[in-house]
């Protein structure tokens, strides 16, 4: 009898996980597939976002040049990336409520306007001073068309279908990492440095055109309970992951273009070789994060992620170890798969966290952690090669931002959510004009 009773619940136990995974499958299947102006909108926000991120990275590359251009230090040169994302961060939250008040659609464009303005001003400046206001300007700009962007991309996807969408959002940003280098370094070789500054107006054209025609005119009404949930516990968790994530990438950016131009004598294309390899993995990195955080939840990627970054820098953080040879290849291959996994856990779980009506303002916290995080990194690495980017001085960096992602990235990434959100999905197209 009880080896029976032992069969039937064998057989039981089987039945019932078939019934489960038909169950899963019925429910895929049953989903109704996004309308094409979701895609779109994303497309067109996700555009504008990804200019923003170009911007850093084309003009990383370009400040040895700046600095020779222009008769200034290149520890100096950490400036001009700095007052960007200190008035990036300064507009954020004004920027956040006008999205939430006048819709996304109206403030990017206000902002890409701005941006535009800063860009074609740089490319002309004759001072250092002059080329750091209108950095300032860039970063006024951006900081409208962040939260923009962001609330805008998500707007035509439900919450539980939210992680695909960040994980395309997120592969932008790779793309961005990837393509920045590569043009800043061609436009800085073949054309100088102001080059890189007049490449960013058109393309900011581009930009806006795409969220006129795209993205419609929302002003999301404020539901019960949706201005005290910005405030939760895991937006603040998500915000500190985001600012140390970008931290630590845009630290190490500026080290690696710094360390490899001025004491290995590469070339600002050369140097920007370097780190295709890492954006190519941040951008593949991000989707498959998307995946995971609409089937197991936001802290699993998060986990992995900086676990994955942390290995990667440790390794090249032991002395002796090449920065610039062919093995410091196997080292890059973890930390750009682990930036990669942690672009999409952080915005999933601040945005599922909060009303839609919020979004613009849960959108411009996170960008402003995230640029307060690359303010840092940028402003430390700075300081770290004033007296020269010796080998040593960027082990010890390095060595810094491991133990950052080991022992303040993980107990962070714990807070984030486990499973996927259970707010009630908005319908999609409503109030669109």
């Amino acid at each position: 009898m009880k080896l029976a009773s032992s069969r039937m619940s064998v057989v039981d136990r089987a039945s019932s996980r078939r019934r489960q995974r038909r169950s899963r499958q019925a429910g895929r299947e049953e989903r109704e597939p996004l309308p094409r102006s979701a895609w779109t909108r994303l497309a067109a926000c996700t555009a504008a976002a990804a200019l923003l991120q170009l911007d850093g990275t084309v003009i990383t590359v370009a400040l040895p040049s700046v600095a020779r251009g222009l008769h200034v230090s290149s520890s100096s040169t950490a400036a001009v990336l700095s007052a960007y994302f200190a008035a990036y961060a300064i507009v954020l939250f004004p920027g956040g409520r006008l999205v939430d008040q006048f819709g996304a659609r109206r403030t990017a464009l206000v902002g890409l306007g701005v941006f535009a303005l800063g860009a074609a001003a740089g490319a002309v400046v004759s001072s250092f001073g002059l080329l750091i206001a209108s950095r300032v300007v860039q970063g006024v700009g951006a900081g409208l068309v962040s939260p923009a962007a962001l609330a805008g991309a998500v707007s035509g996807f439900p919450a539980d279908r939210r992680g695909g969408a960040l994980g395309i959002w997120g592969a932008s940003a790779g793309a961005a990492n990837l393509i920045g280098p590569l043009l800043g370094g061609v436009l800085t070789v073949a054309l100088g440095w102001r080059a890189d500054w007049w490449a960013l107006v058109p393309l900011a054209v581009l930009a806006a055109w795409g969220i006129a025609r795209h993205v419609p005119s929302i002003v999301h009404e404020v539901g019960p309970g949706g201005r005290q949930r910005v405030l939760s516990a895991r937006v603040g968790a998500a915000a500190f992951v985001a600012a140390l994530t970008f931290a630590v990438m845009i630290g190490t950016f500026y080290l690696a273009e710094q360390y490899l131009q001025r004491s290995v004598g590469y070339s600002a294309l050369g140097a920007s070789a370097v780190l295709v390899l890492v954006a190519l993995l941040v951008g593949a990195a991000a989707p498959l994060a998307g995946r995971m955080v609409d089937q197991r939840g936001e802290r699993l990627p998060a986990l992995l992620g900086f676990l994955a970054a942390g290995a990667g820098l440790a390794v090249l953080s032991v002395p002796g170890v090449s920065l610039h040879g062919p093995g410091t290849i196997v080292a890059l291959v973890p930390i750009g798969l682990g930036l990669g996994l942690l672009f999409v856990p952080t915005s999933r779980s601040a945005l599922n966290d909060t009303d839609p009506a919020c979004h613009g303002r849960v959108s411009a916290l996170l960008s402003a952690a995230r640029l307060l995080g690359a303010a840092i990194g940028a402003t430390l690495a700075g300081v770290a090669v004033s007296s020269g980017p010796s080998a040593s001085t960027v082990h010890l960096a390095l060595a810094i931002a491991a133990a950052l992602c080991v022992g303040a990235g993980l107990p962070a990434a714990s807070r984030l959510g486990a499973r996927r959100s259970t707010l009630s999905t908005p319908r999609i197209g409503l109030g669109e004009g």
